[in-house]
Order: structure tokens, then C-alpha cells, then sequence
């Protein structure tokens, strides 16, 4: 990918979409300890006022955005500074990302919900950095002929997929014999299946290495997280499904490998913190000190490494059948699995019953190769639906739109 182009005399400009996330807030961190780099001209939330109001204050952007109308509603003005305007809704999100004011919007809401922001930003040409993986896997062959068109750039921020980006610098996909997407394996590495039928919320959420998001975490614990990375690498990089590979990797400090034609292996290591691939898509392609943390040489004892146990995590799979299968397939196993993880974190589905869920409605929507975004949206909503009338005894034989 080539290099965005700034201008040197003024920081870069960040619309920083879900700033009260964990990618969110580390993205602001990054900010706070670059201010001559880095400034915040706006920030959008789903619901938290009170949140987004404590970032207005230190950060003072021109704009701040509240999705839901109802949290806009109860919103206390005089909580945010004066320099800062509080709007409302998906059209004022787009306002932001469009400001000729902005120069980065970085993209991290969590889930589908997070693909009229990136869009909207690549329509103006924008170069996003991109924390929402969802927008590739429901509509990756849009977005990036989208981005093409329009000479917008996508420069990613989940760190396996920043450290391909990294290790592909001054290659082509032409030179890639394959990439290698690590996993740490989450809460539940080495359990078989019939260890995991009782499984509660409370014991998927606690992640051994990162800190994050519920969501996100109960993907971590299904491996759903790393076949979703799988499908935003197909399409991020250009590549087939069958150059892309996963190992299990416990310690988090490799964060995926390229192999190369020629049988070199190139590799990114660090530790497992977030601040270090979102400097980089905010300042790319520098690269200057900053918050996170460094690797302690002297601390190495070993690096491990195993195969992911397929069958135990079904979700696995899904991601590499729809990296193979594109189309309509994406959109919706994300809406299946966004659904279906709700489900599990109210106590209303098995942990297991995430992926088998996934796949019965995978298996029964009407596949479609070149679908429009209308159409994904619309099979985002039938897959939501589907999920909750989903029992285990039964597969979903409602008609998809």
C-alpha cells in the first residue's frame, strides 16, 4: 500500500469512531503522549455521554457525535466544553469522517454497525485506520474497490493484520506464499468440547493476554475472532484463502508471519498491547517513540507455538469456508455470530451453541456472489433474526430476502 501524504508543519487530524471502546481509548493515549503529532478534531460514541464528555473535555475536538438518539437525548451540554458541537446520528458521523478537516478517521466500532462510518470516509477519500474487522468481512470486495476508486487508504489496526502490513512493506501479494495469523487461544486453550458445554460468561470474558471489549473477547474464546481476521486478510491483502493460515501462539508477541516465495519467514514481535499498531496506522510510515510497552530481551525464556484444535472450535472453520466463498457469506456469519454471542452473554445460549448457530444459519441463507450493499443489509437483518428463534434442536428454515 502506498504512503498517505501529510503535510509536516501540523499534526495529523484524527475522527476517532467508538472512542469509548478499548481501541478507543487507547487510540487517545497514543494522542495524549504525541500532541505535537498527533490532535483530536472529532470523536462519535454509541451511548456513554458521560464518557465522551470527560474525552471532550481534555481533548476539545470540534465535533462529538452520539449514535443513539436517546443517550443524545439525556446528554447533559454543559458537561462537554464549549468548543466542542454535540450532534446525533449516522449523518453526523459522516459529517465528521467528511470534514476536509480530518486527515485520519480511525474506525473502531465494534461489530457491522461500524461499516456506514468507514464507508462514508472512503467516499471522501480518506485514509481510515481500520480497528473494525466487521467491515471487510461483511462487505471486503466493496470497501476495497471503493477505496480504490476513490484513492482513499486502508491501513489496518488489529496487530495480526498490522503485522502483515508491516512485513509485506516493499512486497507484492505476488511475492506471498502464505500468511500465518497467530492466536493466543483465549481462556479455553486445550479444553475439548465436552469441557466447554457449562461454560459461563463470566469464565469466557477473562482473556489471559489482552484486555478488550466483551464482544470481542467472547470471539477470542470461540476462535470466531481469528476466522474473522481471516476473511479481513483475504480481502485486505489481496490474497486466496489458501495462502492464509492460523497458528495458536500463547504468549502474544508474535503477531503473524509472511512467508515468502522465496522460503524466507518474516515475523513482528512486541508485546501484547494495542497503542503500538494504532501509532503506527496514525503516524505510518513513521515511526517515533511513544506509550507502548517495549519487549524486555532479558525476561525471553521461550515462544510456543501449536495447530488450533478445529474441531473443538468449530467457528475456526466458518472463516475459512466464507474466505473461500465471499459473496453474501460474510455478512451473514458476522450478523450470526453478533446475534448469537448477545444470546450467550444473556444467558440464553451454551457457549458452544455460538458456532453451531453460526453454521446453521450460514448454511441456510441464499448465497449470492456479487451482492449489493442493500443486499448485505438485508441479510445482516435476516441472519439477526434467524439467531434469535435458533434452538439447538432445530435448523432455521425461515427464507433469507
Amino acid at each position: 500500500m502506498p504512503s498517505p501524504t501529510f503535510t509536516a508543519q501540523r499534526p495529523r487530524r484524527i475522527a476517532l469512531l467508538g472512542s469509548t471502546g478499548s481501541i478507543g481509548t487507547s487510540t487517545l493515549d497514543v494522542v495524549r503522549h504525541l500532541p505535537d503529532r498527533l490532535e483530536v478534531a472529532g470523536l462519535a460514541a454509541h451511548s456513554k455521554w458521560e464518557q465522551l464528555a470527560g474525552q471532550c473535555r481534555e481533548f476539545k475536538p470540534r465535533v462529538a457525535v452520539l449514535c443513539d438518539p436517546v443517550a443524545f437525548k439525556q446528554a447533559d451540554r454543559s458537561a462537554f466544553p464549549k468548543e466542542t458541537e454535540l450532534l446525533c446520528g449516522e449523518d453526523a458521523v459522516a459529517r465528521l469522517v467528511t470534514d476536509a478537516a480530518t486527515d485520519v478517521v480511525v474506525s473502531a466500532v465494534v461489530g457491522a454497525a461500524g461499516l456506514a462510518g468507514t464507508w462514508a470516509a472512503l467516499e471522501a477519500g480518506k485514509t481510515v485506520a481500520l480497528a473494525n474487522k466487521e467491515t471487510l468481512v461483511v462487505a471486503g470486495p466493496l470497501v476495497t474497490e471503493l477505496a480504490a476508486e476513490r484513492g482513499a487508504k486502508l491501513l489496518p489496526v488489529d496487530s495480526e493484520h498490522s503485522a502483515i502490513f508491516q512485513a509485506l512493506t516493499g512486497h507484492t501479494p505476488a511475492d506471498v506464499t502464505r500468511v500465518v495469523l497467530t492466536a493466543s487461544g483465549g481462556p479455553f486453550r486445550g479444553k475439548r468440547a465436552a469441557d466447554l458445554e457449562a461454560v459461563t460468561p463470566a469464565q469466557a470474558l477473562k482473556h489471559p493476554t489482552w484486555q478488550m471489549g466483551p464482544k470481542i473477547t467472547i470471539d477470542s474464546a470461540t476462535l470466531m475472532n481469528k476466522a474473522l481476521e481471516v476473511i479481513e486478510a483475504r480481502w485486505l491483502f489481496g490474497l486466496a484463502a489458501e495462502q492464509i493460515d492460523v497458528i495458536v501462539h500463547p504468549e502474544s508477541i508474535v503477531h503473524s508471519f509472511v512467508e515468502f516465495a522465496d522460503g524466507s519467514v518474516l515475523a513482528q514481535l512486541s508485546p501484547p498491547d494495542m497503542r503500538l499498531p494504532i501509532q503506527l496506522a496514525l503516524l505510518y510510515p513513521e515511526r517515533l517513540g511513544g506509550p507502548a510497552k517495549r519487549l524486555d530481551w532479558q525476561k525471553f525464556s521461550a515462544l510456543n507455538f501449536e495447530q488450533p484444535d478445529r474441531e473443538t472450535f468449530a467457528a475456526l472453520e466458518l472463516g475459512f469456508e466464507v474466505a473461500r466463498s465471499g459473496g453474501t457469506c460474510g455478512a451473514v456469519l458476522n450478523a450470526a455470530n453478533e446475534a448469537a454471542v448477545g444470546r450467550f452473554l444473556n444467558g440464553e445460549f451454551a457457549f458452544l451453541d455460538i458456532a453451531r448457530c453460526c453454521r446453521a444459519v450460514l448454511s441456510s441463507h441464499d448465497y449470492e456472489t456479487r451482492p449489493t450493499l442493500e443486499r448485505l443489509k438485508a441479510l445482516d437483518a435476516w441472519a439477526r433474526q434467524e439467531v434469535a428463534r435458533w434452538t439447538r434442536t432445530r435448523t432455521p428454515v425461515a427464507p433469507s430476502p
